[in-house]
């Protein structure tokens, strides 16, 4: 087990710790305290839904107020006056409109972070509102905010990317400098890393990093039965369009919860198997699993070097090619990158649907929601073929992504962790985690367990992985071929890990709602390296549909 300075460590921590509680006690905004949940706990051990049967909400790790803490000073130089001034102007804007407000005058990018800033304090330190959805805030986002609007006023005339200015929110599992990187784990909460790949481009074109959201610990591979959202370090991420009533989906819970609620302009999210579709559908958003390969997972917490991605998470399709084109770059550290992704870029286009074959599953045709989309895409000339899904063989798959977790987290550690982060492996994060089980793990680890126990060679590991990859690929190459399509369409995450397994990209978009109010997305499942296909259909189902609302409770 790795030691390296733990003194230091338990002194930051500590420090870190106590000057928080300070800053939430001293701040004259202060919203809340810690409070008794019980009555909310016991209203969702009545649901139906035994997955949001939740044992706690919110996480020992943070104290009322801490989020915001560092950031009250700078926070409060927004009135409130001011801030509700902006609310119509910035709440559901996409990002080309805030672009727009920038130009004329209306609105700086200092703001624009202020407003978000706010926004997070105030849902978040609302009991009756708070949705859990981010982990930490980062401390120079104004300052690198207010440096990018003097840049600018500097040299108006110079062309910049659209995400210039634009205040982004990571996954907690994606290095970022200045804070820590925890994957919602105890373990990792000293993580404070140099920045991954993706958010080095994001950087270079001007984004704003407004700080980390929550997800399911280790994303989502941690424990059984649990539900998605939930960590140690951020507590339950809660969706915004039923509080406590549906599920956020996983691992990206909070960039989905966040994004949904406008706490900022977009996310990133990163998907081994459903990580980035089921949030996205479970919070009524577009968001982009790409191929792997496409886009760097550098400096990113892995459980999978074969499946692993990350990917853009926002309100529009028009946002996600934007954040989308923001990460790009070919990463020579990363082996699953070919060199055309040096200067891979997607465009947003209104592309006709005229000649295109559509497959969709007949297993899906008795959903109202998903026919009505399938008459909007027919009625706008694609041709909609009814598909059966085929059988793969998923045996194994558990394995594979538990023996490439202790290989790859292991090299995570070493090459891209903080010195100060005390596991150096699987068996040591199970160790750790036993030293503080109520804290640290409320509903266990198995997931961690039954890696400990993976006795697998590396040579049968290669075997497995091949015969799951090859086996899902011959699968939809054949589907594909049978019924010369274009597209698979889904709904919300199903098909994610045959996607996953075969390596072919995926974008959900909002659909509509049930009558209970549970957003529903359609999923687009294209062959691998056509994101651009993905993306124009999208959005022209997008236009068609105009399906997405803002939550009626986070207006």
């Amino acid at each position: 087990m790795r030691r390296e300075n733990p003194p230091v460590g338990v002194l930051i921590v500590l420090t870190f710790a106590l000057s928080a509680i300070a800053g939430a006690q001293e701040s004259p905004n202060q919203a809340w305290a810690n409070y008794d949940e019980s009555a909310d706990l016991a209203r969702l051990a009545e649901l139906d839904n035994t997955r949001m049967h939740y044992r706690l909400l919110r996480s020992g790790m943070q104290t009322p107020g801490s989020l915001w803490a560092s950031l009250n000073d700078e926070v409060n130089r927004l009135t409130p006056a001011r801030y509700r001034a902006l609310e119509p102007l910035v709440v559901e804007s996409s990002v080309a409109r805030l672009q727009a407000l920038v130009r004329a005058g209306d609105l700086s990018y200092e703001e624009l972070t202020l407003f978000y800033l706010s926004r997070i304090r105030e849902i978040e330190g609302d009991p009756s509102r708070y949705l859990n959805a981010v982990i930490s805030l980062n401390p120079a986002s104004v300052e690198r905010a207010r440096a990018l609007d003097l840049a600018r006023r500097a040299a108006p005339d110079v062309e910049r990317d659209p995400i210039y200015g634009m205040p982004i929110l990571l996954k907690d599992n994606i290095n970022a400098t200045g804070m820590a990187t925890t994957a919602g784990a105890v373990a990792l909460q000293n993580n404070f890393a140099d920045d991954a790949f993706v958010v080095e481009k994001m950087r270079e074109k001007g984004a704003v990093i407004l700080g980390k959201a929550n997800l399911s610990e280790w994303a989502y591979f941690f424990c059984d039965d649990c539900p998605s959202g939930w960590s140690a370090m951020g507590g339950q991420t809660l969706n915004p369009y039923g509080r406590l009533q549906f599920n956020t989906g996983g691992s990206s819970a909070g960039s989905g919860a966040s994004i949904a609620a406008n706490f900022a302009a977009a996310a990133v999210g990163s998907e081994t198997s459903g990580s980035i579709l089921s949030p996205s559908s479970a919070n009524s958003l577009v968001g982009l699993k790409p191929t792997t390969g496409a886009l760097s997972r550098t400096g990113v917490v892995p459980i999978s070097g074969s499946l692993d991605t990350t990917g853009p998470m926002a309100r529009s399709v028009a946002d996600v090619i934007i954040l989308f084109n923001a990460m790009t770059g070919y990463d020579q550290r990363d082996t699953a990158m070919p060199m055309m992704s040096d200067d891979l870029r997607l465009e947003h286009r209104d592309q006709s649907m005229a000649g295109l074959r559509l497959g969709a599953p007949g297993r899906y045709l008795d959903d109202e929601l998903f026919v009505e989309a399938l008459g909007l895409l027919s009625a706008d000339e694609a041709a909609i073929v009814e598909i059966s899904l085929p059988e793969i063989d998923t045996q194994g798959f558990g394995t594979l992504l538990g023996r490439e977790m202790v290989r790859d987290l292991a090299l995570y550690l070493r090459d891209h962790a903080s010195p100060m982060v005390i596991i150096d492996s699987v068996d040591d994060l199970k160790a750790f985690n036993l030293q503080r089980p109520d804290l640290r793990m409320p509903y266990g680890q198995a997931e961690v367990d039954r890696m400990v126990e993976l006795d697998i060679s590396p040579a049968e590991l290669e075997a497995l992985r091949d015969s799951l990859q090859s086996g899902a690929r011959a699968a939809m190459e054949a589907l594909f071929a049978g019924g010369d399509l274009d597209l698979l369409l889904s709904m919300d995450n199903r098909n994610a890990g045959f996607a996953a397994l075969a390596n072919y990209p995926a974008l959900t978009v909002p659909m509509g709602y049930s009558d209970s109010g549970r957003p529903v997305n359609l999923t687009l499942i294209a062959p691998p390296f056509q994101e651009q296909l993905l993306v124009d259909v999208g959005g022209r189902f997008e236009r068609l549909a105009q399906a997405r609302r803002v939550p009626a409770a986070y207006p």
